[in-house]
């Protein structure tokens, strides 16, 4: 077995780290090594036990070949090789399963997110948060291509979801473990953690960090993603409010679009059956059956979204709710508080 199907297979045969930094990478074969010798700067002082948790997304170039030359040295780094490329959603999601530490942290595998700054992020989070998301308050990208359409995406996802950050682009954030485990990610959804993780009643901060420039490789972003990022902000928004409540948005969609229908059909009736005016011809009749069929339409849909929620939750068991902690009296005579937990949401 080499050492990289060990490294993969039997990560138990290692202390359990405190902190696990989650990498995803596609054809970055230039900055890997060198952001894997900064993060060994940053941490190997600290005494904290951890491990670099590379995802190697289906790279093209020698990437896959770095890691696993180094691996063979370095008994904190775990490397993941997804058969194709996922996209980085998918990535994140194959490095928390894949790692074991207490706390997580991600970043970006193309340098730009500075190690130096995860000190800083913990100590943050040991303050009493469970999220603690990077701020890149001056960011090294172009302004019309980058910039702008982050701005823009940022003030949107904040009015929509309620979860004010500055930046949901940075990838460099911090999480606590038995948070970002229960959460299951689809789509383009990593932007979205905090947004999703407010749903189980998480406290999230902001931190200023430091954004460098590319020096090596080529980006993987551009405007493209504008128009996934705003789908997956609509099931993000459906899921935060109406996942387990499907009826009250569709059906309240078919009752507004019943009652406007009813409305106009009443009035046109007044006017045949009072004033005896035609009204065969006119377009407004016809918007008024579209409307009252539509709204029909939305309330069968509520109707059959709620029974389908209620089977996705209880054929799997799934719970409505998430438990922080239980206090209970024991036998010694005090208080007795176990941590809470929960399913999987999503």
């Amino acid at each position: 077995m080499s050492a990289l199907e060990s490294t993969i297979q039997a990560p138990g045969t290692h202390e359990r780290p405190t902190l696990s930094v989650i990498i995803p990478v596609f054809n970055e074969a230039e900055n890997v090594e060198r952001l894997l010798d900064e993060i060994h700067d940053v941490l190997r002082p600290s005494g904290l036990r951890y491990e670099t948790v590379f995802v190697d997304d289906g790279s093209t170039d020698s990437t896959a070949e770095r890691l696993k030359e180094r691996v063979r040295s370095d008994p904190t780094l775990v490397v993941v090789r997804l058969r194709k490329n996922f996209g980085q959603t998918a990535a994140l999601s194959a490095g928390f399963d894949h790692s074991r530490g207490d706390l997580i942290v991600t970043m970006d595998g193309d340098r730009q997110n500075d190690p130096a700054d995860i000190p800083r992020l913990l100590d943050k989070l040991r303050e009493g948060f469970d999220i603690v998301s990077g701020w890149r308050v001056d960011r090294k990208d172009p302004f019309l291509t980058r910039r702008v359409p982050s701005r823009i995406a940022n003030g949107l996802i904040s009015l929509i979801t309620g979860v004010h950050l500055h930046d949901y682009g940075c990838s460099l954030k911090i999480f606590r473990g038995d948070v970002i485990r229960q959460i299951r990610l689809y789509g383009e959804m990593h932007r979205f953690i905090p947004a999703i993780a407010s749903w189980i009643g998480v406290s999230v901060a902001e931190l200023p960090v430091n954004h460098r420039p590319r020096t090596a490789g080529r980006s993987k972003y551009g405007l493209s993603r504008t128009v996934r990022v705003i789908l997956d902000l609509l099931t993000v928004k459906f899921l935060l409010s109406y996942a387990t409540r499907p009826i009250q948005i569709f059906g309240l969609i078919g009752l507004i679009s019943l009652g406007i229908g009813a409305g106009i059909g009443v009035y046109l009736s007044v006017l045949r059956l009072v004033f005896l005016e035609s009204i065969a011809n006119r377009p407004l009749l016809l918007f008024a059956v579209l409307l009252v069929m539509t709204g029909f339409q939305f309330v069968t849909m509520g109707l059959l979204a709620e029974m389908i929620s209620r089977t996705y939750h209880e054929s799997q068991e799934k719970p409505i709710y998430v438990v922080k902690e239980i206090a209970a009296f024991d036998s010694s005579g005090s208080a007795g508080e176990t941590a809470g937990g929960g399913r999987p949401i999503g």
